[in-house]
């Protein structure tokens, strides 16, 4: 489809009227919408003027001027595509980043007005309801697979496309055509969720998503037998509790002693007698240890519903805290449930987690589904109510939040005024702190878990010092390490003649470009302030970042190109005298369109005098900058006749070497010549356009060649135009009249090649070399290999200065202020619960923190870090570990915890309960520790749980002992 390049206004205007109005669309159930690449999407809307919300729109829009918007071109998806032709996406791609979402009716009208690139097809995908509880609609951007087995050949899996919205009626239908199961043989579907663990599915009506069913979920077909009988034999379903359990159901859930040098695990089976049913809602397994090794009170698993392994370590952590669980599990907690608090969940989430807990430690059973608490959970906390993998800690400050509100004991919450420190002494502030919000707060939660914490801010510009004392239930800890990112990067030297060379360069997480250049700067003594920081993607500009853009922005699959340049670039000041110019080269065809695959060679920064430039002065500064790889063409050729290069060859004029009359290669080089063979870039995109595309071009050339006049010399190898940012739309053509050209910062420019000289005097593979520097080679500087809990516990309370997105509100200078802060220590919980803070994210990219944390699993001294002179002793031993495998948006979690009746500790992994050893607990996956004071382990389980003062060990509520409201502290 052709390409619009100017809309005359009233079409831009008309066009605009209508993008706004479909921008305002919401999503129905049964609606198409189309992702289109981001950038165009951006370009689209800034060239007919739409203003949108900044979530809209991947930057700012301060970048590109209204007034010099360029029409975007046809749409191009390229970027977000594996195969352009194929049309399937690239992995992990992100709304809003990557993508956005538009109605059809948009997308149609976005076509027929800007076209699409050749080859391409739109992305279409379809809204469906999603949620679990909180309904809402939402485009399903990729599919939803599931893994179908037949009972009798489980290995043989077929991998189906779904969509989360089809019923279980539909993956019936579908089964039984993949299997080729006759319709009057009834069939059963199962969930498998790990070897011998089966979940019945019912109603079938129901969605997939409403029924728990993750991609990549394996489902068993079951065909009854023809007896009448089920293999995996029958359903019997209490209808008062409705509790279902398959008659047949086991699962080698606890592991007896492992074999450490085999690492595996043998169990014998041996069958349980049957158990009434105990629960409404939880599916249970049964043991098949011989009887010395039957199940064990909290040696229960708990199977994984999909990506829940962050639910069962969490879980797992919490129950092995003595008074928590002698709290459920005695049910002394039915009497504290508070069902009228605004706040809670009316008891939901502690009756759910009461129950769980009840039957973990009851000792009847291996692993436990816990269906129902998911369920009540997701339900509340919409975040939870998927199959994504989530954050354990985000879950464990729920669980307490959520208890803590359901246990309540305080009906109706008082409102309380808080008063000005007003000289007053620490200890009148803290003990009226802690007053304050026992009146709100009274619960088992708050009783063992809660802690007071001192924060101290001072304003740098006047003697403002607010100290306040509020309530926290857990500790956040940073670790002190150094934030670093290793970044690959080509550097374009100045020299035309120089070939660009390849640094690995090591700069700050959270720095910013001119950090970068800085680095590359020292590696490469070129001038830092000379440096353009770029993203090449597909022969173009992808970005062009200024020196204060954030590093966030490079992902790790971008390919940075720097170019060095004559003059300082600013997006502030402008140079008086030079221009900097972005060049594409292109295959010219006899047509104004350009697909994105006209392009080849790597993109160049340019610069040019800003006045006084005329096209033959820009021709020959451009073909100087690629003297490395272009040659000129001589005016005759070695037997004196005029070298006619722009005409077909004649076929007799071409040995069967390739090699011309001229004694010119066909690449253009002298024969003879050889050039060394450096690496080739690993991130580079194909130069080379396809050959259909080359044939199309091809009789376009040849008829405007051929109709030069020699009588006027050769024609230019190319012929400058300008062109949008993308490269596929020419705005303007440069006129070769002698006059100056009106150049600017905003100008692209495209070299429209003469397909024969390409073919001559374009050396692609000296275009493509590249030198690479010693920093690929050097090994990694050796890092701290661990660090002591004691560390993060001194940076937590260090003074740490508030970054400019951070800053504090003085009250006496009427400003936001980049003041110091602090936090201490007031009172110490009976449970103390530690997180690292191993994840650091934004919007561009995430990462996690593998550093090995030393922790002390008995004797943890707390009392030196305490500021209250009246707080008792605070010595702590461990009872549970959080881990975290792997990385960023995935990864696995597991536990380890210390048995509360027999003190050994366990693997908790899922459904498997392992044995395991103290010193093993300590490793670099772990995420959250739990701990419990000394004096609190000789609690009884009979005796009221009391709330201690906040001068001796205190509580407190919900600061969570964040050490700032940064995801990351950074150690320089």
């Amino acid at each position: 489809m052709g390409v619009k390049l100017l809309l005359e206004p009233a079409e831009r205007e008309a066009l605009k009227s209508q993008v706004e109005k479909w921008l305002k669309m919401s999503m129905q159930t049964g609606q198409f919408w189309y992702l289109v690449d981001a950038r165009w999407y951006k370009a689209m809307l800034q060239y007919l003027k739409v203003e949108t919300r900044k979530a809209d729109s991947l930057e700012s829009d301060a970048d590109v001027p209204e007034d010099e918007a360029d029409p975007p071109g046809p749409m191009d998806n390229s970027a977000i595509l594996i195969d352009p032709t194929q049309g399937e996406l690239r992995p992990q791609l992100m709304e809003n980043f990557d993508y956005n979402l538009v109605p059809e009716d948009m997308f149609e009208a976005l076509k027929s007005t800007f076209g699409l690139v050749m080859g391409q097809t739109g992305i279409r995908k379809a809204v469906i309801e999603h949620g679990m509880f909180v309904k809402h609609c939402k485009v399903e951007v990729y599919p939803f697979d599931l893994h179908l087995a037949d009972l009798d050949d489980e290995e043989n899996v077929k991998k189906i496309n779904f969509s989360k919205a089809d019923t279980l009626k539909q993956v019936e239908e579908v089964a039984r055509k993949t299997f080729e199961i006759d319709e009057n043989v009834p069939i059963r579907l199962w969930s498998k969720y790990h070897r011998g663990s089966y979940d019945l599915l019912q109603t079938p009506d129901i969605s997939l998503h409403a029924l728990g069913i993750y991609s990549n979920q394996l489902v068993i077909v079951e065909r009854q037998n023809a007896d009448k009988t089920w293999p995996r034999g029958e359903v019997s379903t209490d209808k008062d509790n409705d509790l279902v359990t398959p008659a047949s159901l086991a699962s080698p859930s606890v592991s007896g002693a492992k074999d450490k040098a085999k690492d595996t695990s043998t169990v014998s089976t041996v069958p349980t007698p049957p158990l009434a049913p105990v629960s409404t809602r939880y599916r249970m397994g049964t043991s098949d240890d011989n009887a010395s090794d039957r199940a064990k009170p909290g040696l229960c698993g708990l199977s994984n519903l999909g990506n829940t392994c962050f639910m069962n370590s969490i879980i797992q952590g919490l129950s092995n805290c003595p008074p928590v669980t002698e709290y459920f599990a005695n049910d002394n907690y039915i009497e504290d449930i508070n069902e009228e608090n605004p706040l809670g969940m009316k008891g939901e989430v502690a009756n759910s987690f009461g129950e769980l807990i009840k039957h973990m430690w009851s000792g009847r059973y291996s692993y436990i589904v816990p269906r129902n608490f998911k369920m009540v959970v997701g339900r509340f906390a919409p975040q939870f109510s998927g199959y994504q993998q989530q954050d354990s800690q985000e879950l464990l400050i729920f669980l307490l939040d959520g208890l803590h509100e359901d246990l309540n004991r305080i009906k109706r919450k008082p409102y309380i005024e808080l008063k000005d420190r007003d000289n007053r002494t620490d200890e009148e502030v803290a003990a009226e702190a802690w007053e304050t919000h026992k009146k709100r707060n009274d619960s088992v939660l708050s009783d063992l878990l809660h802690g007071l914490l001192k924060s101290t801010v001072v304003c740098p510009q006047c003697p403002e010092v607010s100290v306040k004392f509020d309530p926290y239930c857990f500790l956040s800890l940073p670790l002190p390490v150094k934030k670093e990112r290793k970044i690959d990067v080509f550097l374009v030297y100045l020299d035309p003649l120089k070939c660009p060379k390849q640094f690995k360069v090591t700069v700050p997480k959270n720095g910013c470009m001119k950090d970068l250049c800085a680095v590359l700067a020292q590696m490469s003594d070129v001038n830092q302030h000379q440096m353009v920081v770029t993203d090449v993607y597909n022969h173009r500009f992808h970005k062009i970042y200024w020196a204060d853009e954030a590093l966030s922005h490079i992902l790790d699959r971008d390919d940075i190109f720097v170019y060095e340049v004559p003059t300082q670039p600013s997006a502030t000041t402008t140079d008086p005298d030079t221009v900097i110019l972005p060049v594409y080269l292109r295959e010219r065809k006899s047509s104004t369109t350009y697909s994105p695959s006209n392009l080849f060679g790597q993109p160049l920064l340019v610069g040019v005098p800003r006045e006084n430039c005329n096209y033959e002065q820009l021709y020959e500064i451009v073909l100087d900058q690629m003297a490395r790889y272009v040659t000129k063409p001589p005016v005759n050729n070695p037997d004196g006749s005029l070298n006619v290069w722009w005409k077909p060859k004649p076929k007799e004029d071409v040995d069967q070497n390739g090699v011309s009359s001229n004694g010119t290669a066909s690449n253009g080089i002298p024969n003879g010549e050889s050039e060394e063979t450096t690496p080739s870039s690993e991130g580079e995109s194909s130069i080379l356009p396809s050959n259909a595309e080359v044939s199309d071009a091809q009789g376009d050339d040849e008829e405007s060649m051929e109709d030069e006049d020699d009588n006027k010399g050769p024609p230019k190898m190319f012929v400058m135009n300008v062109v949008n940012s993308y490269g596929n739309a020419t705005l303007d053509s440069l006129e070769n009249d002698g006059k100056p050209l009106s150049l600017t910062s905003k100008t692209y420019l495209s070299l429209d090649w003469n397909k024969y000289a390409k073919e001559m005097f374009y050396n692609e593979k000296a275009s493509e070399e590249f030198n690479q520097d010693d920093s690929f080679d050097a090994k990694p500087t050796q890092k701290k290999q661990h660090v002591k809990l004691e560390e993060c516990l001194e940076l937590y309370t260090s003074v740490e200065k508030l970054g400019a997105n951070d800053a504090w509100y003085c009250p006496s200078c009427k400003a936001h202020q980049q003041a110091t802060k602090k936090f201490d220590l007031w009172s110490l919980p009976g449970l103390l619960v530690i997180s690292l803070k191993r994840f650091s994210y934004n919007r561009y990219w995430r990462d996690k923190l593998d550093t090995f944390v030393e922790f002390p699993t008995k004797g943890l001294e707390m009392s030196k870090y305490v500021i209250n002179k009246n707080h008792g002793k605070a010595i702590y031993d461990l009872l549970a570990v959080s881990n975290h495998y792997g990385g960023m948006g995935g990864g696995h979690y597991t536990a380890y915890a210390k048995n509360k009746d027999d003190g050994q500790w366990y693997y908790f992994d899922d459904c498997n309960v392992i044995p395991s050893s103290e010193e093993a607990v300590v490793t670099k996956a772990a995420y959250v520790l739990f701990y419990q004071r000394r004096d609190l382990s000789n609690l009884s389980r009979s005796t009221p749980i009391v709330s201690s003062s906040p001068m001796s060990n205190g509580n407190g509520y919900m600061a969570n002992g964040e050490a700032s409201s940064v995801e990351d502290m950074e150690i320089n």
